[in-house]
């Protein structure tokens, strides 16, 4: 019998792909009436996001580096010390399951719930598959997908395609820009999204090719990520950038084109919002997993697939000003990103988990 207020560890560490929807899921497990606590590594973006809103447990824990050696020893003893913790916080917390979003911290997560006999419920995201979703996945209760397209890469795992959860603001279409200095109405905005992770070079090109978007009328948002040397070589008054942005959600809604990578928080907030795109993805990302999370929108006719190494500032130049003298097609490609949105996600996790730790199986 479960108890009525089940005690759930959510494991989910590192970058905003894996961290925000183990956010958005875990507040929509509370509000269903879980006890939630975390899982996460001393260092990483986690220590700042989670601690004003769950109780955070650590584990020391670092990813294989694909070589063997020295290192790859020490992650190996890493990586039972920390199966070892987290299965001691798990019979001392008397959790009801796991549920992870991938990453190295879903190893040890999933191996000690499995241990304890307690379901291991795992989110991928990607439409490839990440190495330790495809080696554990078969371990795990279910696997809920993002994207329909990973299935074939995941053997005999038992999977679900529920979407990818993105937090509230994203599900709320009137929200203010809170840019300084305002973008005026009616004119066309330009959202680049470069992330931190490898945003450089997209960033040089963006930048080549923005005077021609400037002249034409059009004004650019640009997040260049805070490791960009060359950020502030591009002034205009119509040229606004930020290392990073808090109001993403409100600028994806008010943004005419999105030049961005492919990762599939992104993607999933570039559906919700009904945001058209021009996808670039980073070419050095694990198992090339951009390139199949944005083959997935281009097919739909959401967004328009660029390959970075064959991507001259010109071409880039010429795309952009040519989808944005096609209102058309700018509409077309919206309405196709609003086609493979789900909305409700958090909401598709939150009953899959449910199901999951009342069956105490699958």
């Amino acid at each position: 019998m479960v108890h009525p207020c089940p005690r759930l560890l959510v494991a989910a560490s590192g970058t905003g792909g894996h961290l925000f929807p183990a956010m958005a899921t875990a507040e929509a497990l509370q509000q269903a009436g879980y006890q939630i606590e975390w899982l996460g590594v001393p260092d990483r973006l986690e220590t700042t996001l989670v601690p004003p809103h769950f109780h955070r447990h650590t584990v020391t824990m670092t990813g294989f580096q694909g070589r063997w050696g020295y290192g790859t020893l020490r992650t190996l003893v890493q990586f039972a010390k920390a199966t070892l913790t987290t299965r001691r916080i798990l019979q001392q917390g008397k959790f009801a399951a796991i549920f992870t979003t991938g990453g190295y911290i879903a190893a040890p997560a999933i191996l000690a719930a499995r241990s304890l006999g307690l379901p291991a419920i795992l989110h991928e995201a990607n439409a490839m598959p990440g190495k330790v979703t495809r080696w554990l996945g078969p371990w795990c209760s279910v696997v809920a997908l993002g994207f329909a397209e990973a299935q074939p890469y995941l053997g005999k795992a038992r999977t679900r395609v529920v979407g990818t959860p993105v937090r509230p603001e994203f599900l709320t279409p009137t929200l203010p820009l809170l840019e300084d200095p305002p973008i005026p109405e009616g004119v066309p905005l330009i959202l680049v999204v470069g992330g931190s992770q490898g945003a450089v070079a997209l960033n040089q090109r963006v930048r080549q090719a923005a005077p021609a978007w400037l002249q034409s009328g059009a004004w650019i948002v640009h997040q260049t990520g805070n490791q960009d040397p060359d950020r502030a070589t591009l002034a205009h008054p119509h040229y606004i950038h930020r290392p990073f942005l808090t109001t993403m959600a409100a600028l994806l809604y008010r943004a005419d084109l999105v030049i961005s990578r492919a990762g599939a928080g992104t993607l999933t907030e570039l559906a919700v919002t009904q945001t058209p795109s021009l996808l670039i993805p980073y070419p050095f990302a694990a198992d090339d997993h951009q390139t199949f999370n944005a083959r997935v929108f281009s097919r739909a006719g959401a967004a328009l697939l660029l390959d970075q190494g064959e991507l001259s500032p010109q071409a880039l130049e010429a795309q952009v000003l040519t989808l944005l003298d096609a209102p058309p097609e700018l509409a077309r490609m919206a309405a196709a990103a609003a086609d493979l949105a789900v909305k409700d996600s958090a909401d598709r996790l939150t009953e899959l988990v449910r199901r999951v730790v009342e069956a105490n199986s699958w």
